[in-house]
């Protein structure tokens, strides 16, 4: 019997996504699969996705966002509101495998690019719907921004330093979170309806999302009834396991046993902390954190965060330079494990987009056709079921 060969495509080549997201959540949620190889055509009206007018601007004058969430798709421009527009997506859809979908509850149903209409059509249509508060529930119509679903997920409540103000993740995370769990959910329903030969209604909301995203802090509340409360960069639990400061610069380190406690103190020449009662349990290192605190700041005073950060890392004790964004794009693991790729437009103009980061064994990375100009596909609406290569160099 022959040894199975592996594959050398994507996991998605061969999916047809009609994609009438907008804005972040839903893009975020198409340009994974399309990274993935499925073939994602992106619907917009005539005004163009919100986000292609929202900067940073590149040199071309697209949009730095836009180019980043809406990487490796087709586009056309439809008026859904005109009758025979809508026909057309509604020819687009029965060509599709997936239909994403981030409008308000109710809206794709008037506009008759709903569940029920779509999976009439093609019962084997997976439909899924992205929205801040669900299609069903007290909420479902309650407008919802990436800071209204922190606030009320409680996640705010838990970011920030004890005696500061709540605090915002320094990201869309509502937004990212849920287009990532969409995504999962149409990889699932298209795993089921392999089996079957029927797609299925999905309905992701931002709020949901967010609370799955905090299993730890869920969990606790959940065993003692009590709401944590902010702890700034420390553990809730554990000591020491936070940031400090060094001469120029802050490193983190994360201590959660007795063989990284020692092996920190023998670091910093400062054997006879494990032999201190203070410090005898971890514990008893949460209710001495401010002494511990000090004696590693104080040790760190003369370095620099990275001769203190390669000193702790040659000890096994797990620990790290606090970088910004750009030192991390530029660091030795994004550098020997690429996170972005090149996405390149016919014209031949290349730029950096983000990657989604699964990989899988013989599939393609590094590269994708760039965002589509505002109806630079306009030719698919005369033959919808046309096929396409969405990693042809020519598009």
């Amino acid at each position: 019997m022959s040894e199975p060969t592996p594959s050398t495509g994507r996991p998605l080549d061969g999916v047809r996504i009609l994609d009438f997201t907008r804005v972040l959540s839903g893009p975020y949620a198409t340009s994974l699969l399309a990274d993935l190889g499925a073939e994602v055509i992106k619907v917009e009206s005539p005004g163009g996705d919100d986000y292609r007018h929202v900067g940073p601007f590149l040199d071309d004058g697209a949009s730095a966002i836009f180019e980043a969430v809406n990487r490796g798709k087709r586009g056309v421009v439809l008026d859904l509101g005109r009758v025979e527009h809508r026909a057309l997506a509604q020819a687009l859809a029965a060509s599709a495998d997936v239909v994403v979908e981030n409008f308000r509850p109710g809206v794709a149903d008037k506009l008759g690019i709903g569940w029920e209409a779509l999976s009439a059509a093609n019962p084997r249509l997976v439909v899924a719907s992205v929205s801040g508060f669900g299609q069903s529930g007290p909420d479902a119509r309650r407008p919802a921004y990436d800071i209204v679903v922190q606030a009320l997920s409680g996640l705010m409540h838990v970011t920030g330093e004890p005696e500061g103000e709540p605090t915002l993740v320094g990201e869309s995370i509502a937004d990212v979170v849920s287009g990532l769990f969409a995504a999962l959910g149409i990889v699932a329903a298209l795993h089921e309806r392999a089996a079957t030969g029927v797609g299925r209604r999905i309905d992701v909301s931002m709020f949901d999302s967010l609370m799955a995203l905090q299993p730890l802090v869920v969990a606790r509340c959940l065993a003692s009834g009590v709401a944590p409360m902010r702890v700034g960069n420390r553990h809730p639990l554990s000591a020491p396991f936070g940031a400090f400061r060094a001469r120029t610069g802050s490193f983190v380190v994360a201590v959660l046993n007795e063989k990284l406690f020692s092996a920190l103190c023998d670091t910093m020449g400062r054997p006879d902390l494990v032999a201190d009662p203070r410090f005898g349990s971890d514990p008893d290192r949460l209710a001495h954190e401010a002494a511990l605190r000090a004696a590693i700041e104080a040790w760190a005073a003369d370095l620099a965060a990275s001769d203190a950060v390669a000193r702790l890392v040659a000890a096994g004790v797990p620990a790290a330079e606090v970088a910004d964004t750009i030192a991390a794009l530029d660091g030795a693991t994004a550098r020997g494990r690429p996170v972005t790729q090149v996405a390149r437009r016919a014209d031949g103009t290349v730029r950096a987009v983000p990657e989604q980061p699964i990989r899988f064994d013989g599939a393609p990375r590094g590269t994708t056709p760039a965002a589509p100009l505002l109806g630079e596909h306009d030719d698919l609406l005369a033959d919808p079921s046309s096929a396409w290569s969405p990693r042809r160099p020519d598009r």
